[in-house]
């Protein structure tokens, strides 16, 4: 059976969800198309994504083009989600994404193009909204071509555009041959020489054509219309014939990932995957992250527009397994497909803390958020105990709104937020070491521990070495060191995570085990992991403060297109945002300007913009890198540890007694 999982990318307000009705519609899964504006689409189940109108949660749908089928993922197109997208392109077989006729390419049409360029991810592009005024070809055509890619094969044109009439036309073969050739031919030596010699048949060109695209060298492009069903027929038609079938060997090694879980009705854990290898049968048990193991109880397929409950999933297929309570999202299980741990796109750089309505929830909160974070791995919690204070990450404040609904429809929990802030991060500028010697005050512990800090290139996280023998102590003490270094750098001398150091043990020493007749092992006079777990955030801690550091705040790369005669209205508002143009020109009577700007002023600009711009300014902006703080005050993290700043207060929590 000829099988492909397709993902439906945009950016927000495309048409994407239209267009995955319209799809369903055309082969026949639904009888009715749903609209999104009055919240009747079959992908859109969640209560916030009806009323918003909006893609939150990615949504599997299965439907059948002749001989093949397609398990139909619809994924958030708001930047905000980008996190939902993310775990999605790891399952794909192709893509298909859409792009505004009438808005044309947006900043994040961009940021998915490039991602599923560098994971050649087979792409069709689907122009919409053919029937819209304001709808555009020629020059859309050249924007798709400068600002995402210029392998692109144009495979109709348009008549009667910005109509409701609007059609789309397929090209012949002897008006497709001409950009055909152009395109193919650049990856192709043996097409180039045939074209020369002037001999290139058009079963040749197609073939071409759906192998150039099956290896994402070239992207033809359709139009149509999602509301009208314009053009939907021909990329029905593209689907099939040009992206490649789902690999895997059904026979071979069981191998999936999971790439989406959600609770079911009874708070059941049920996990997304898709199988890469090998047939899974319920009974089955499978291994999974760092040696952990579980029964899959059920299975659910996806066929022809309906969830089906059955025995097994085979490689290709995405099915839906219970049984799985510890799964992630992201999880591998059985024989890993692929060995690489690597976002594809950037960790959220806003954070904000959660707040309970009423006072009793604050226990209730902390299970609701924990529950929203396996379903979403790249939203991180953070508990502050001494002010009872639960913190997430963020892409932006529309998450705001989809917690709070979601909190107060699934949970009954009401909740407010707090001022979002930028999370920063720490790095050492030099070298600096410490160490506290066992049974010489001021070290309450029985463990000698020498720590030292070197900063390491940018990117590289933290390494733990060894400059002393691993046999001069027993490994379990080596192993709580480590851990609490690792532990210790989530928050530095100002509360934000440490990074991009080497931490080296330098020193090493622990006492005996000790015991008494006939009274056993003497805790007092040995040395147990406790005490390295103790001592070590001590001994970091001040060579943390000895190597000096700066705070890093995140920066976004932006990119900017406004009116020319607004240009002088929008500087000073960029200069007071601590924005940094680095490039400007001028395109006609537009000026676009490229630069950096602090993640946390990104959102005052967004709300800024039209009113300098009156509505034309487009704004682009991605996370970049980290750059010192230059000037005004260092911002502080509030701290969730016992503080190893403060030894008096550290030993205070840690041991109930103060060194001398």
């Amino acid at each position: 059976m000829h099988m492909l999982n397709l993902g439906i990318l945009a950016h927000v307000d495309a048409g994407k969800t239209s267009l995955t009705e319209r799809l369903l519609h055309s082969v026949g899964i639904i009888d009715e198309i749903g609209s999104v504006d009055a919240g009747s689409t079959r992908t859109d189940s969640l209560a916030l994504e009806r009323q918003r109108g909006i893609t939150i949660k990615s949504a599997v749908v299965s439907f059948a083009i002749d001989d093949s089928t397609v398990n139909l993922i619809d994924t958030p197109g708001h930047p905000d989600f980008i996190a939902e997208v993310e775990r999605v392109l790891g399952v794909l077989d192709g893509a298909v994404l859409v792009v505004s006729a009438v808005e044309g390419v947006q900043a994040q049409t961009r940021v998915l193009m490039r991602t599923l360029q560098r994971l050649r991810i087979p792409t069709l592009v689907f122009v919409n909204k053919i029937d819209r005024r304001g709808a555009r070809y020629e020059e859309l055509l050249e924007s798709i071509s400068a600002r995402l890619t210029p392998a692109i094969v144009p495979m109709g044109e348009v008549a009667r555009r910005g109509t409701r009439d609007a059609g789309f036309t397929p090209f012949a073969a002897a008006r497709l041959r001409a950009p055909l050739l152009d395109v193919l031919a650049a990856h192709d030596d043996e097409l180039l020489a045939a074209y020369v010699e002037g001999d290139v048949p058009d079963d040749r060109l197609r073939s071409a054509l759906a192998r150039q695209t099956g290896q994402a060298l070239v992207h033809p492009v359709f139009f149509g219309s999602a509301i009208t069903g314009a053009g939907v027929p021909e990329l029905i038609a593209g689907i099939k014939e040009l992206l490649p079938a789902a690999e895997g060997d059904a026979g071979g090694p069981v191998s999936g990932t999971v790439f989406k879980v959600e609770r079911g009705p009874a708070g059941e854990k049920i996990a997304y995957a898709r199988m890469f290898s090998g047939t899974l049968r319920t009974r089955d048990r499978i291994p999974f992250r760092d040696g952990e193991e579980a029964k899959v109880t059920a299975i659910s397929v996806f066929d022809r527009g309906a969830e089906v409950r059955g025995t097994s999933v085979a490689a290709g297929r995405i099915g839906k397994l219970w049984g799985l309570g510890d799964i992630r999202i992201g999880d591998a299980f059985g024989t890993p497909a692929k060995t690489e741990d690597e976002h594809l796109f950037a960790p959220p750089t806003l954070e904000t803390v959660v707040v309970a309505t009423r006072p009793g929830d604050k226990g209730a909160l902390h299970l609701a958020l924990t529950q929203l974070a396996e379903q979403d791995p790249l939203i991180n919690l953070r508990q502050d105990e001494v002010r009872q204070e639960i913190s997430v990450s963020l892409y932006g404040e529309v998450q705001k709104e989809v917690i709070q609904a979601t909190l107060a429809d699934e949970f009954g929990i009401d909740v407010t937020f707090e001022e979002t802030t930028a999370i920063c991060i720490e790095r050492p500028e030099g070298s600096g070491s410490a160490v506290e010697f066992n049974g010489k005050a001021p070290n309450p512990f029985l463990a000698t521990v020498g720590l030292r800090v070197d900063p390491a290139p940018v990117g590289s996280g933290v390494e733990f070495r060894l400059e002393v023998e691993l046999g001069s102590m027993p490994y379990a003490f080596f192993k709580a060191i480590e851990d609490s270094v690792r532990d210790t750098l989530r928050e530095g001398i100002h509360g934000w995570q440490v990074t991009d150091c080497t931490v080296t043990m330098t020193h090493s020493g622990y006492s005996p085990r000790q015991s008494h007749a006939h009274q056993g092992f003497d805790k007092s006079m040995s040395s147990t992991g406790a005490d390295f777990r103790g001592v070590t955030p001590l001994v970091l801690m001040t060579a943390l403060r000895r190597a000096g550091g700066r705070v890093h705040e995140p920066m976004h790369r932006f990119r900017l297109e406004t009116p020319g005669d607004t240009l002088a209205a929008v500087l000073p508002v960029l200069a007071k945002l601590r924005a940094v143009p680095q490039t400007t020109e001028t395109r006609g009577d537009a000026s676009v300007l490229e630069g950096r700007i602090p993640a946390a002023q990104v959102h005052e600009l967004e709300q800024l913009l039209p009113g300098l711009t009156r509505g034309e300014g487009e704004l682009e902006a991605a996370f970049d890198h980290y750059a010192p703080i230059a000037r005004g005050t260092v911002p502080q993290r509030p701290r969730t540890d016992h503080n190893p700043l403060d030894r008096k207060e550290y030993l205070l929590n840690v041991t109930r007694r103060v060194g001398s």
